[in-house]
């Protein structure tokens, strides 16, 4: 493994770090954790749909992450992706729809970053994977 290559694996091991930091601070915490999401949860279903939909997306993409990190499939980086892009997607309509928060700016260049980590590290290791004829079952 060259250190590019080691270099990408790292960033989506934080990528997944950062994911599993909020997502068990929304899941065991949720009262702190929407804190920096600038939500409030209405009554006992505001707090399990924090846990549940919020904790447990966040969650979610961290295995996903960890499984791509431990197998070499590279796919799975692009569901979080996915779910990356689709919530940096939500933002924009926000700030077209509501107008533009100032306080919005950092979380979504946040997601905009992940997205250009998981993809890049999705196109060079899949590159890599396909070449040395390890692919795990990729397709």
């Amino acid at each position: 493994m060259n250190l590019g290559h080691l270099l990408l694996k790292i960033l989506v091991g934080l990528v997944a770090l950062l994911l599993l930091y909020l997502g068990l601070g929304l899941v065991f915490d949720p009262l702190e954790g929407v804190r920096a999401f600038a939500v409030e949860p209405q009554g006992l279903h505001g707090l399990s749909t924090i846990r549940g939909d919020l904790g447990g997306m966040f969650i979610a993409s961290t295995i996903m992450l960890s499984i791509g990190l431990a197998t070499g499939a590279s796919l799975w980086y692009m569901a979080v992706a996915v779910l990356m892009g689709a919530i940096a997607a939500g933002r924009v309509v926000g700030f077209v729809v509501d107008g533009y928060d100032d306080a919005s700016l950092a979380p979504f260049i946040v997601e905009l970053v992940m997205v250009a980590v998981l993809v890049t590290a999705r196109v060079v290791l899949r590159h890599h994977h396909h070449e040395s004829g390890h692919r795990h079952g990729e397709h």
